[in-house]
């Protein structure tokens, strides 16, 4: 657990060691990570200027090779440790929900408790500003799930300081420590996972479930002159949860992870939380830079997160004020979303902006209906038709069909509707392919 956080730094060390004792199964894993993060870094947070690179160190994006994407890094080993015995006696039926008090985590808690899963939110204390985000959720929680399980760590102090000591960023980079994007770290969520494993293997879960969502790749290039790069997600993709349900089999630990909400767009999402789970909804504070006021966390409303967030209330016919955000900020939003202030897909934020044109019947620039939006959504590179495991598939799916207008599978860059069928055995139809 205590080596992952070297995993981002394989571009820009010549050498990382790790002086603690590893199987053959861990060595690979940190070799695999440190490959994959090298290149999404380097495409995400090199090429692209995201503001904290210092000029001078940004490479010129038309002279860029595969190779340099590569790590810097020699990976040393120092200790073999022999692998553990296999853990057996894991309950199906038990679910750890990696929680941050933002809407995916809290939907997948109650969808979960909803078909009859056992289920322990797990909040990651990290110890600076980041916290105040989970503190809402994680208070409710405590004070009513026996199951939560917290763990503090001071990991983020750890990336402030090798951030503050790299020649490479501008002096103000790790001070913004609110800001949109970090400057160069993109792999923590495992970290996260990691920490809490000791924990679930003593109250014997199976499953571990994070809030990764829909990301559509119909209008997204995953490759940048010859480099295969996530778009600074690697560690909330499909392909990383099957890679580590996969590593946890090859290790011996049988834990399995998935996302119960990967089909789903954050407009569904906050559709199915509000109107199901209010008093979950209630707890949500999806923003950087959350603050208190009279004693309570509430968001600063104005940020690319809460920029979104406010939309899809809007969008869905909800009063955004029930989550604490302030009538100016939501009176404001469309010209904040004007000026670019928000990151979602493409085809999500103009199905938003018809929605909220139809529910207010003004003409809203932007505004394209797709109705896949409101579907739910599987393609082959980030939503497969088997995410969710075959036990809990049809449970969920029932619950989601109540607040969605169908089944749709992105082939190509057409989206096609398929059946109920189809999406609960996983397969497709000759027909439908």
């Amino acid at each position: 657990m205590v080596s992952i956080p070297m995993v981002n730094y394989g571009l820009f060390a010549d050498k990382l060691v790790f002086d603690v004792p590893l199987t053959v199964q861990d060595q690979k894993f940190l070799s695999d990570m440190t490959e994959a993060t090298a290149r999404d870094i380097f495409v995400n947070r090199i090429v692209e200027d995201t503001g904290f690179l210092k000029p001078e160190y940004r490479p010129d994006p038309d002279t860029v090779k595969p190779e340099d994407a590569e790590p810097r890094s020699k990976l040393v080993f120092t200790r073999l440790a022999d692998s553990t015995l296999p853990i057996s006696g894991l309950d199906e039926a038990k679910c750890a929900v990696m929680s941050s008090g933002g809407k995916e985590s809290l939907l997948t808690y109650g969808i979960l408790r909803d078909v009859g899963c056992k289920v322990y939110p797990c909040f990651f204390n990290e110890s600076g500003h980041h916290w105040l985000t989970a503190l809402t959720a994680y208070r409710y929680f405590r004070e009513n799930d026996p199951g939560t399980m917290r763990v503090w760590s001071n990991v983020d102090r750890l990336y402030t300081f090798v951030g503050r000591h790299m020649k490479i960023l501008k002096r103000n980079a790790y001070e913004k420590d609110r800001a949109e994007v970090y400057p160069v770290r993109l792999f923590f969520f495992e970290h996260y996972v990691f920490s809490f494993l000791p924990l679930i293997y003593k109250r014997e879960i199976k499953n571990i479930l994070l809030g990764n969502e829909y990301d559509d790749p119909s209008r997204t290039s995953y490759w940048y002159r010859g480099i295969r790069h996530y778009n600074a997600v690697y560690d909330q993709s499909q392909e990383f949860d099957k890679y580590m349900t996969n590593w946890f089999k090859e290790r011996g630990f049988g834990f399995r992870q998935w996302s119960a909400v990967r089909p789903l767009s954050d407009l569904v999402v906050e559709r199915i939380l509000s109107d199901r789970y209010p008093s979950l909804f209630k707890l949500q504070r999806s923003c950087h830079s959350v603050h208190i006021e009279e004693g309570e966390i509430v968001p600063c409303g104005r940020c690319v997160k809460c920029n979104g967030i406010i939309l899809f209330l809007l969008a869905n016919g909800i009063d955004p004020r029930i989550i604490r955000y302030k009538q100016e900020d939501i009176n404001s939003v469309l010209d904040r979303i004007k000026l670019g202030l928000l990151r979602l897909d493409p085809d999500e934020l103009e199905h938003s902006l018809y929605l909220l044109s139809q529910r207010t019947g003004k003409s809203i620039e932007g505004s394209v209906r797709h109705d896949h939006v409101e579907m739910i959504q599987f393609d082959e590179m980030n939503s497969h038709l088997d995410n969710i495991p075959q036990t809990y598939r049809e449970r969920i799916y029932s619950i989601y069909e109540k607040y969605t207008k169908g089944y749709a599978y992105l082939s190509g860059k057409e989206w096609i509707r398929i059946s109920r069928e189809e999406a609960l055995r996983g397969v497709l139809n000759s027909e439908s392919k």
